[in-house]
């Protein structure tokens, strides 16, 4: 059986990976399963959330090691549907912003090294994601200036920065990301990210 590919989109919240990921489903041939951020929140229970979206500043230890858990667990899950031959697609944020750095995604990395495993960085200006927020129904940054958590992820999320591809949202589509992406991966069968991030 043929090894399904897994595609880990990597990037602040609101740097356009889920809808990234949306796009993939649809444009992109394969059996694309999404295993993000917002699937394993939703299957989270509240006294362990934030979970894996916990972000950068150290401001839960208490939850940390079960962050490092969840993603192990999320690493693994992926590795098991690209050995059923099944795609899978993941937006997540990925960052060591922690109380002590946990080392979360090298750990991650050991996990997918023998699969097809792109890892993807979506990057996206902080004017631009700062738009996004203001006009996003909830009303996030109403004012002015960017708050400290938001910058915290765009300094944290791309830390190291080792990447098979790199896609900035602000000048494209999802659809068209996608679709640069479904080419990428369809012309590069031997991603290196993953194992260069393994050996660190």
């Amino acid at each position: 059986m043929q090894a399904g590919r897994i595609v880990v989109l990597n990037g602040a919240p609101r740097s356009g990976k889920s809808s990234t990921a949306a796009a993939m489903q649809s444009k992109v041939a394969g059996s694309w399963v999404n295993l993000g951020v917002d699937a394993l929140m939703r299957s989270t229970p509240a006294h362990l959330l934030p979970g894996i979206g916990l972000r950068p500043g150290g401001e839960r230890p208490d939850l940390e090691p079960m962050v490092a858990s969840l993603y192990r667990a999320l690493y693994d899950a992926m590795a098991a549907f690209s050995k059923q031959g099944i795609d899978v697609v993941a937006d997540l944020g990925h960052h060591d912003g922690y109380s002590r750095p946990l080392g979360i995604l090298a750990d991650c990395a050991r996990r997918v090294t023998d699969l097809p495993a792109y890892l993807v960085g979506v990057r996206c200006p902080i004017d631009v994601i700062m738009a996004r927020r203001r006009q996003s129904p909830a009303g996030y940054e109403a004012g002015p200036g960017v708050p400290e958590p938001v910058q915290r992820w765009q300094d944290a999320v791309h830390v190291p920065g080792i990447y098979d591809l790199e896609i900035d949202s602000s000048r494209m589509s999802a659809e068209e990301a996608a679709l640069q992406i479904g080419a990428f991966i369809a012309h590069t069968p031997g991603p290196s990210a993953f194992k260069q991030l393994a050996s660190m």
